[in-house]
């Protein structure tokens, strides 16, 4: 059987019950690949949120819903046990960073005016993040208050879930997606290079977010020798090149 798991959207990650730290992805892009490769009599799964776009439910079309990093890792992990996929095309956004604690101005003075008591010498890194893992984190049940000037959120970062993909099914078929903003195309194609050689990935999409407008969107996709593939114009074309390029590995 041949089978794609593809993700798609942006993860959001909660402050408390009402907010949360989010990003611009949309998940049409990953929704064009799956219609693509459901056209092609492929199972997918499809690893999205609530909010992102998705393709139409159909025949060999599975949707699995997550909100935050953490959930993605732990259902990402889940499907690689499951199954053996021919591909893994990672397209979603994920967080970088995630909500650990926030302090009110008054709460975040109190709490400095106490270590600095216990100070003689200036904070280290260590001390300043001591000090964050030692404070209580306000309750994500609740609404955090408003009645303060400023909020302190301290964010930490959060593992690379991509990394995973690999370990688990070395034999699959990974491509990642990489973004950045203003660059050279030089150096958008170095640093997608980098990339996909850390996460031991075979096919990289790089595009740059200046080149990314209201019906058009500029990628390249490179693979694993450093060779460029193609490029595109178009979520729709970029869609295209993806699942060409995978078709045709298949079937040498």
């Amino acid at each position: 059987m041949k089978q794609i798991l593809i993700t798609a959207g942006g993860t959001a990650e909660k402050i408390d019950q009402v907010r949360s730290i989010t990003n611009h992805s949309t998940g049409k892009l990953g929704s064009l690949i799956a219609e693509a490769f459901l056209a092609h009599g492929y199972q997918v799964d499809y690893l999205t949120t609530s909010t992102a776009l998705r393709p139409v439910n159909q025949d060999g079309l599975a949707l699995h819903f997550i909100q935050d990093t953490k959930e993605l890792d732990e259902t990402l992990t889940w499907l690689l046990q499951q199954k053996p996929y021919d591909a893994v095309i990672h397209s979603m956004a994920v967080s970088d960073f995630t909500p650990a604690n926030s302090f009110s101005l008054e709460a975040f003075t109190e709490k400095i005016n106490q270590e600095l008591t216990k100070h003689s010498a200036p904070f280290t890194k260590e001390d300043v993040a001591s000090l964050i893992e030692q404070t209580t984190a306000q309750e994500t049940a609740t609404k955090i208050s408003s009645d303060t000037d400023y909020l302190f959120l301290v964010l930490k970062k959060t593992p690379k879930v991509i990394k995973k993909i690999k370990e688990i099914q070395p034999n699959t078929i990974l491509v990642s997606f990489k973004l950045l903003v203003n660059v050279t195309q030089e150096t958008l194609f170095e640093v997608a290079q980098e990339s996909m050689a850390k996460n031991h990935g075979d096919y990289v999409l790089a595009n740059d977010l200046t080149s990314i407008h209201v019906g058009s969107h500029t990628g390249y996709l490179i693979d694993k020798e450093g060779t460029l593939i193609g490029g595109a114009q178009t979520k729709a074309d970029i869609a295209k090149l993806i699942t060409d390029t995978l078709l045709d590995r298949r079937a040498d």
